[in-house]
């Protein structure tokens, strides 16, 4: 028996859009299936533009109308710890993976993975940033998101819904 829970870290580039809306949509759907003691989430960017602040108030709006609460989520900047205290560290594009790649302690390095490689679609390698589009691009985002975090606890041997 694992003595503490599943880690899993989603990495954007502020921690304001992507990874703040992966880890609200993955903290809901591991407490559906009553994982919640299991599995534990967090999010961080690849830059610190944007530390302390709550995520884009319109993630944060659709978001809300799908039934997650983003609100008491607050950006930070990826630390070199995270690669120890996390089992899976999950990038919302392919240069978030370079990025973290470059960062990892090498022992580390097999923690990376791309968000949407656990997608049941395969058609798409990178979550698209919505920060300069309209309220369409954070739909689009959600939609990506909520099938690649059905794949990522199927993955987990994790029950899932949604």
């Amino acid at each position: 028996m694992r003595s503490r829970p599943i880690g899993v870290l989603f990495v954007c580039t502020g921690n304001i859009c992507r990874s703040p809306t992966a880890e609200g949509i993955f903290r809901k759907f591991v407490a559906d299936a009553g994982m919640s003691e299991a599995i534990i989430a967090d999010s961080a960017g690849t830059h610190d533009y944007h530390v302390g602040e709550p995520p884009d108030p319109r993630a944060q709006d659709a978001a809300s109308q799908r039934g997650y609460d983003l609100s008491a989520l607050r950006a930070r900047r990826v630390e070199r710890g995270d690669f120890e205290r996390f089992d899976l560290i999950v990038a919302m594009d392919r240069g978030h993976q370079r990025a973290l790649s470059r960062f990892a302690p090498p022992a580390t390095a097999g923690k990376i993975r791309l968000m949407m490689s656990f997608a049941s679609s395969r058609g798409q390698e990178d979550v698209p940033d919505p920060y300069y589009g309209g309220p369409e691009d954070f739909e689009s985002v959600l939609d990506l998101l909520e099938d690649a975090v059905r794949g990522l606890l199927d993955s987990l041997g994790r029950p899932s819904r949604g």
